[in-house]
């Protein structure tokens, strides 16, 4: 079954069928799709977005982490959190069976791991720690669902918790926020100089496995030894750009090509599906 990996999606349903549809006439029912986090929000159609993806995970035929939108989502709905002029959520927060999606958020891994020819991978949201190994970081997301999905009381009182009181409660912050780091923490803030970035400091500890991730957009594709960053920032189209929802086809290689890695650079499997129009016109650039 041919993997599809895409970026952040943000409520951009129009995109996300172009996508679907095209993955259907190149491959039938022989295809999944891996969604790296942030179904919802910015842009105008979450329902149909979320709708689409559950019903892919559900027939086994997709894959979706949670990102640092769907984590507002959840706490929007718990009133852990006042909505902005910049969230586009009420679609899903109105609906009469609200609840019931929030229930399927929760979950939701934070991560998953596979091979892809061979070389392991973990697809996660926004970043992971310098140091940690394959199985590391997927204990540490594994720590941070449990919590996420535990009876709802337990569940809130997490979720309300400052990121310094507990390190699961970190953890969930730099998986779904985080774009700076080093080995001694992580911060949400795009980094002053390209080095602090994040997957500079994973990328000099010589991992043994690579990272599939989305949430910055304003970085856009970012194709490294190890790394594909996929979120080309489709709901941000109109603000000084164009936007695209970006998918990668890792196991597309002509035969002549299989001995590539999966994760080595240069690479061109990818297809981009261009936004329709401008869908936000924020009060002030998100957080």
């Amino acid at each position: 079954m041919q993997r599809i990996f895409v970026g952040d999606v943000q409520g951009c349903a129009e995109e996300l069928e172009t996508l679907f549809a095209r993955a259907t006439d190149a491959f039938g029912d022989d295809f999944s799709l891996w969604v790296a986090g942030d179904i919802v929000n910015r842009g105008p159609d979450n329902l149909t977005a979320l709708k689409r993806i559950r019903g892919l995970v559900e027939s086994g035929r997709g894959e979706f982490v949670l990102g640092n939108h769907e984590i507002h989502l959840i706490q929007a709905y718990w009133g852990q959190r006042e909505l902005s002029e910049n969230d586009s959520i009420s679609d899903v927060l109105e609906a009469p069976n609200a609840g019931e999606w929030i229930d399927w958020l929760r979950r939701r891994p934070l991560a998953v791991s596979g091979e892809i020819s061979g070389d392991p991978f973990v697809m996660l949201h926004a970043s992971a720690g310098a140091g940690w190994s394959r199985d590391e970081l997927m204990a540490r997301a594994a720590a941070v669902s449990e919590r996420l999905a535990a009876e709802e009381p337990a569940a809130k009182a997490f979720l309300a918790m400052g990121l310094e009181q507990d390190p699961v409660r970190n953890d969930l912050g730099r998986l779904t926020r985080g774009r700076s780091g080093a080995l001694d923490g992580w911060s949400s803030k795009e980094p002053e100089k390209p080095e602090g970035a994040w997957h500079q400091a994973w990328q000099a500890a010589g991992h043994d496995y690579g990272i599939v991730y989305g949430h910055w957009a304003r970085q856009g594709l970012h194709v490294a030894k190890g790394l594909r960053g996929l979120d080309t920032g489709c709901v941000h189209h109109g603000r000084g750009r164009d936007g695209f929802l970006t998918a990668w086809l890792p196991e597309s290689l002509p035969r002549a090509m299989k001995a590539t890695g999966a994760f080595d650079a240069p690479d061109d499997r990818f297809w981009q599906i261009p936004a329709k129009r401008r869908y936000y016109y924020p009060s002030q650039d998100p957080a």
